[in-house]
């Protein structure tokens, strides 16, 4: 069993910053990409940011400059420090991991989700 564990979400205010986290824990034998997506009301699910195995990062042009992505192999973990927030990033924030396990073949695999309210 592959599970992702999301936390750090809340309510701030414009301005303001806040840090995701993800862990994923449980058979993993390794993990390839991983990303944070976000989905706001009545709108589409979005890549936010996504960082490879190496360290290589993307981001959305939304959130460039005041977003990072960030991860800790040896932790399994990857996080999103969100600066500078605006009430347009509110959103339900999901982490996302391409993860091969123990035994299996490869999947895509998601957290159940962190919701982040920016008050204007």
């Amino acid at each position: 069993q592959v599970q992702l564990v999301e936390s750090g979400g809340g309510l701030v205010q414009a301005g303001g910053s806040l840090r995701l986290s993800c862990a994923a824990s449980g058979s993993i034998f390794s993990i390839n990409a991983m990303a944070w997506y976000r989905q706001a009301p009545a709108k589409q699910r979005e890549l936010v940011a996504a960082i490879t195995s190496g360290g290589m990062t993307n981001y959305a042009d939304s959130v460039k400059g005041r977003f990072t992505i960030s991860r800790d192999n040896a932790k399994n973990t990857v996080y999103l420090q969100m600066n500078s927030l605006k009430p347009e990033d509110t959103a339900v924030y999901y982490c996302n991991a391409d993860i091969l396990p123990l035994s299996g073949s490869g999947y895509d695999y998601w957290g159940q989700g962190t919701q982040v309210t920016v008050s204007s």
